[in-house]
């Protein structure tokens, strides 16, 4: 009996086997029939089976290409080595790096920072200073950090990720953008600074049919961490589209807090009904001013200078009283969590031409005392943020740096509710995965030494604090492989720079 076990227990074997190959043949029959008479595809239908590898390969591709193929600095939006500079950073781990740079210095574009003969010593060295915004409001706001959280709305992030943010930004002690989706309790819960951002639906202070609700305003406006509002026209992953919340994330908390309705996408209008040209724009801005109290301004994207022209001439005309505290200007690629192809891809200029365009606007009508500027899209690596200084911006922010820090893999799952993080997802189960208490560390620790090495690059160039930098602090390669120095791109700003 007990010789004849082993002999068992391989005839049972044997009959699974044969039993699971049987299956799978059944299986592999019952998909090539499911193939050959099924219209749709027609690789499928030509090459039964062997066509369905074309779709998984299709789907792996992504995966592979990001670990195994693609190389430290060549992949988009984000590439490793930018990636791994903010877990670095967020990480505490040290970001100095050995025997030499991975980065191309012959790509057009790159900025390269022109070091000082004799850099101050090192008890020259100056933080940057705090920065008064909207000095004419009744409640002005004194900005504490050049670099700060742009806007991310409830809805398109999860509850932990709003948390871990507005918790890890108080601890920075830098401000967090609301984003258009409202004011939620995860906002509040961190104690840190807050923009509200008013969307063109305005979400969180809009009436039934939509429209701006001076009273929800006011209430919002006498929370003693909102300090400023940002007014938002447009976003540079879609400008001239209204945002887009898909139905499946908009829980009953989610709905309550902007004001919609379940079941429905969150859809925004593409412009702010009622304002239709420079002069109503002025006067929205004034009557959000007035009623909240609070420095008040826009974010927008430039397609092109004379339209932007015309904002300047117009508050000129009025008054510089009539002036925006601030503009955040986003550059055509911005990110967001969900956007038709041809607006992320195609419309809006770059944040490396708009941002020195618009500064010499500005300055070119008297208002570089009146109005800040605020710089985003894309600028997530110390190096972004000391260009973004040197160009004329007063502050930078970035939404998808944070991200970073969170623990994002820029998995390109944000619009499908099945971010492997749980940043961007409302599946309890992958919420589980962001753990608050271990996150909101990362987001000071990455803004801390972002600013850290902003200054540092400061310190290099010559100057003792980063909002001291000029464009003449930096060259831009250019396509024949030489680099020009950024005032000779852009010689607007040099007569200031030099005063």
């Amino acid at each position: 009996m007990v010789s004849s076990l082993p002999l068992t227990i391989l005839e049972g074997l044997a009959l699974v086997l044969i039993l699971v190959l049987g299956l799978g043949l059944l299986a592999l029959a019952v998909l090539f029939v499911l193939d050959r008479t099924q219209r749709g595809d027609a690789i499928r239908r030509n090459y039964p089976l062997i066509g369905r590898f074309r779709g998984l390969f299709t789907t792996l591709g992504e995966f592979f290409r990001q670990y195994f193929f693609a190389m430290d600095r060549e992949e988009l939006p984000f590439n490793r080595a930018q990636r791994d500079w903010v877990r670095h950073a967020a990480e505490r781990a040290g970001n100095t790096v050995a025997f030499g740079s991975t980065r191309s210095l012959a790509v057009v574009g790159t900025p390269l920072f022109v070091n000082a003969a004799f850099p101050p010593l090192d008890n020259q060295y100056a933080s940057t200073d705090p920065m008064v915004i909207g000095p004419s409001a009744r409640h002005p706001y004194t900005a504490r950090s050049i670099f700060n959280l742009s806007g991310m709305s409830y809805g398109a992030l999860s509850r932990p990720a709003v948390q871990a943010l507005s918790r890890g930004c108080r601890e920075a002690g830098i401000w967090m953008n609301t984003g258009e989706g409202g004011l939620s309790p995860y906002h509040l819960e961190g104690g840190c600074e807050l923009v509200f951002q008013m969307g063109t639906a305005k979400f969180g202070v809009r009436d039934a049919e939509g429209n701006l609700d001076d009273e929800k305003l006011r209430d919002l406006a006498a929370q003693e961490q909102v300090r400023m509002i940002e007014i938002k026209l447009a976003q540079g992953a879609k400008p001239g589209k209204g945002g887009i919340l898909p139905s499946a994330k908009i829980s009953p908390e989610i709905a309550r807090i902007r004001g919609v309705v379940q079941g429905q996408d969150a859809i925004s209008p593409n412009r702010h009904l009622g304002v239709d040209d420079w002069d109503d724009l002025l006067d929205f801005i004034a009557h959000v001013r007035e009623v909240s109290g609070l420095p008040t301004g826009i974010k927008t994207v430039m397609g092109t200078e004379a339209a932007l022209e015309g904002l300047f001439e117009t508050i000129v005309a009025r008054g510089t009283e009539s002036a925006p505290d601030f503009i955040t200007i986003d550059g055509g690629e911005g990110g967001t969590g969900a956007a038709p192809m041809p607006l992320i891809d195609l419309v809006g200029m770059s944040i490396r031409e708009a941002l020195p365009r618009l500064v010499d606007l500005r300055d070119a009508h008297g208002l570089h005392d009146r109005i800040r500027i605020v710089a985003s899209g894309k600028l997530v690596n110390p190096g972004d943020v000391a260009w973004a200084i040197c160009a004329g911006a007063d502050f930078v922010v970035s939404a998808r740096g944070f991200m970073f820090s969170l623990g994002c893999i820029q998995a390109l799952k944000c619009n499908k509710n099945t971010c492997p993080t749980g940043i961007t997802t409302h599946d309890p189960r992958l919420q589980k995965g962001l753990v608050v208490e271990e996150k909101d560390a990362r987001v000071a620790a990455y803004a801390r030494q972002i600013v850290q090495e902003v200054e540092t690059i400061a310190h290099s160039v010559g100057v003792t604090e980063p909002r001291r930098m000029r464009r003449s602090h930096v060259r831009i390669v250019q396509a024949d492989g030489a680099s020009v120095p950024m005032d000779r791109l852009y010689p607007g700003y040099k007569e200031l720079a030099a005063s």
